[in-house]
């Protein structure tokens, strides 16, 4: 097995952006992840900020795996549907442009019953983004969790070809108590970026509980080697939602993928 190539998302080290990358270098980080929703912002980036950024990244050794565009409504939602399309398509092409080929965001919620209004609208949308990317140079990857693996599929399936990726995060799939064995199983041909997640059941509360990666109940050797099959040679993005300690958490995740 080829050594894991590692990343992290710069909004989990809740640091200032240039701060955040000498930080993702000193960790021992290949890749990081750049928030263009509440980070840097595609409509305040100038081609020379773009060009600036790419400096500091390359005297860093870094490349951009992917950016992050969480949107507040999923693409299901009609209200303020247009505006939300038009950014979605800015932040690909400033993905393209800082170097990366993927935009992670929730695409909203997937109608169980394709007879659904809501089902349509979702495959008019992602088929017009997905064409966008493809002339742009990255596509759209719908981050795991809030649905089940199959009804991704199934909408990836009704997707022309490569409009819609998927975005793996095994520690949201366990948090919403999804199988993230089942989900590579089913989804795992489609994933083009990795968030190097862990979490545990709270059986007491009825909920889960994000943890620092390698404490938690996901088996992730096990997703490593299943994606492996899949030939994944993507990035393993660590994040850190909630941590008293984030740059601790993150270089000890850092060692942990390192580990494998």
């Amino acid at each position: 097995m080829p050594q894991l190539r590692v990343g992290i998302q710069l909004a989990s080290l809740r640091q200032p952006f240039k701060k955040a990358l000498l930080t993702a270098a000193q960790l021992g980080a290949e890749a990081v992840e750049i928030d263009l929703r509440h980070g840097l912002r595609p409509e305040e980036l100038s081609q020379t900020g773009i060009r600036h950024i790419r400096k500091m990244l390359a005297d860093l050794n870094l490349a951009v795996c992917a950016v992050g565009y969480p949107t507040r409504r999923g693409y299901n939602v009609a209200e303020d549907l247009d505006r939300r399309v038009e950014a979605t398509k800015q932040a690909m092409t400033t993905a393209y442009q800082l170097g990366a080929n993927v935009v992670v965001n929730h695409v909203g919620r997937i109608p169980a019953d394709p007879a659904e209004r809501e089902w349509d609208l979702l495959i008019e949308v992602l088929s017009d983004i997905g064409v966008f990317g493809q002339r742009a140079g990255a596509v759209l990857a719908a981050e795991t969790g809030s649905e089940d693996s199959a009804q991704l599929s199934a909408l990836i399936e009704a997707l022309p070809q490569g409009a819609l990726a998927v975005d793996l995060n095994p520690g949201n799939l366990m948090i919403n108590n999804f199988s993230p064995r089942e989900a590579v199983a089913e989804l795992g041909m489609h994933v083009m970026h990795v968030h190097a997640t862990d979490a545990v059941r709270d059986l007491a509360q009825g909920r889960g509980l994000e943890t620092p990666l390698g404490r938690g109940s996901v088996d992730f050797p096990e997703i490593v080697g299943a994606l492996e099959e899949h030939t994944y040679r993507g990035v393993f993005t660590i994040k850190r939602e909630r941590a008293n300690d984030p740059v601790g958490d993150i270089g000890a995740a850092v060692q942990y993928l390192r580990n494998l």
